[in-house]
């Protein structure tokens, strides 16, 4: 879907919105955690911005200087004919609100990519409690490169300790308009700012044999549709989300990704679980919408268009983006409803906070999700994976490691070496030698995964992914 170029020059964020840069955090909150699962609302009256006259007095929990806090930031640039990485294109990162603040400027390399580097944050202590201040700082980022249409993003959010990961598509400059720039404004985080409650509903829904989704299974879709907005507004956006890239981006937008890894995973399972319900039921077009699902948080989740995601949220949905929670004897997945715990309570449902509160404590994933949702939650799989060519083989493939399988990874890479010419080209001859690895590690590399060198379960789908990515591309050049 094209979108739609704004004026070059934004309007600038009025003070009193609520939002912070990294320059006006000033003040530090006090340890506010109440016992795993408890939903009430912490004591205390909040002040302006959000923290309690005591918080406002305390030092940081994580024992640093607050000026010592940063995250880390890396951007991949691609153009948006081709899905070719644009090399030499220019960041311009300057503070959100005060344009003139220059940061730093990157510049990527062939590969598209920027190199990673440190800018300053809120301590991580402000990530770790509610109602605390603003625990991400916000910087606005403005891309340009010869021959396409800048874009600036206002408001992308970096918390301490993790990587921010902001991927970027440029469109063709037009002749049209050669002063204009494509301006998206990034909205404050679910556990930040002020949105609707969810309207609960039933966790098991009603389903119609006659609709476009083979109901006899669950299949992990190749895409989502999303409407930006709530149901009833027709004038909202419809978008074409990859799965996995629906999932980051609510993570994202949902949970810090500085908490536990127990509450990020079990976060994540929720997430998809209520999307996959949404998908197997067929819900909006059973109610002659033409989507899957909606950006408003009192209906389904928060997703934001062109938001950053974090290194910690986007290898958790890599390694699980096929599990969903299920009950006995019930085949859809679990309508999996939450809120945050603090600002809203939903009793019987997982609430966000109390979830990193019980992972602070030692429980697993799973056990976090059976305090809330009951002890016959279980997590299932789904083999069914839509667009993809074929599925995993059942263990890593690594050096030594030959067949059929190995011949079909290595025909992919080399089909995609051909759009990223960094990856080096390989033969596909069915056996994973230092040619392979030397491939491999610089996929991972180009695509945010750990590197390893050998093709796990997420470095897989994440070829199959990017290879019927670049084939239909082909197929309509």
């Amino acid at each position: 879907m094209r979108r739609t170029p704004f004026l070059l020059r934004p309007r600038r964020r009025m003070e009193g919105s609520g939002k912070f840069s990294a320059q006006q955090e000033t003040a530090l909150p006090e340890n506010v955690a109440g016992a795993p699962g408890t939903q009430e609302n912490p004591e205390g009256t909040p002040t302006q911005n959000g923290a309690s006259s005591t918080q406002q007095d305390s030092l940081a929990e994580d024992g640093r200087d607050p000026s010592d806090a940063t995250g880390q930031l890396r951007i991949s640039v691609l153009a948006s004919a081709g899905n070719r990485p644009v090399a030499n294109a220019t960041i311009t990162i300057s503070y959100s609100g005060d344009p003139d603040s220059v940061v730093q400027t990157l510049t990527t390399d062939a590969t598209g990519l920027t190199p990673t580097i440190s800018l300053p944050t809120p301590p991580l202590s402000y990530s770790l409690e509610p109602f605390a201040n603003q625990p991400y700082s916000e910087y606005t980022f403005y891309i340009t490169a010869d021959g396409y249409e800048p874009v600036l993003i206002n408001g992308a959010e970096l918390l301490p300790d993790v990587t921010a990961l902001q991927n970027i598509v440029l469109d063709p400059i037009s002749d049209s308009e050669p002063d204009s720039a494509e301006v998206f404004v990034i909205g404050p985080h679910t556990l930040y700012g002020e949105y609707p409650p969810k309207i609960i509903e039933p966790e098991i829904q009603p389903t119609s044999e006659t609709g476009e989704i083979v109901l006899s299974r669950v299949v992990i879709p190749e895409y989502v549709v999303v409407h930006d907005g709530t149901p009833s507004d027709s004038s909202a956006p419809n978008y074409y989300v990859p799965y996995r890239d629906y999932i980051k981006n609510v993570a994202s937008s949902e949970i810090y990704a500085t908490w536990p890894q127990a509450a990020i995973y079990a976060n994540i399972l929720a997430i998809q679980s209520f999307t996959l319900n949404r998908v197997y039921t067929e819900f909006y077009r059973n109610k002659g919408y033409d989507f899957t699902i909606t950006s408003s948080t009192a209906y389904d989740h928060k997703w934001i268009n062109e938001r950053n995601i974090y290194d910690t949220i986007s290898e958790a949905v890599d390694n699980i983006f096929n599990n969903y929670l299920s009950r006995p004897n019930v085949r859809q997945p679990i309508l999996t409803q939450y809120c945050d715990g603090k600002r809203v309570t939903c009793p019987n449902l997982m609430s966000q906070w109390g979830s990193k509160s019980l992972a602070d404590s030692g429980y697993t994933a799973i056990q976090i999700l059976r305090y809330y949702y009951g002890q016959s939650i279980y997590i299932n799989t789904s083999e069914t994976i839509s667009g993809i060519p074929s599925s995993y083989p059942g263990e890593p493939l690594s050096v030594g490691s030959t067949g059929s399988k190995v011949r079909q990874m290595q025909e992919q890479v080399d089909a995609i070496a051909n759009v990223y010419y960094p990856i080096p080209n390989i033969a596909a001859d069915g056996i994973f030698g230092q040619r392979t690895r030397e491939a491999v590690l610089a996929f991972q590399k180009q695509f945010d995964l750990p590197q390893t060198g050998v093709v796990d379960f997420a470095t897989w789908y994440k070829i199959s992914q990017i290879y019927v990515a670049i084939s239909r591309i082909a197929e309509y050049s």
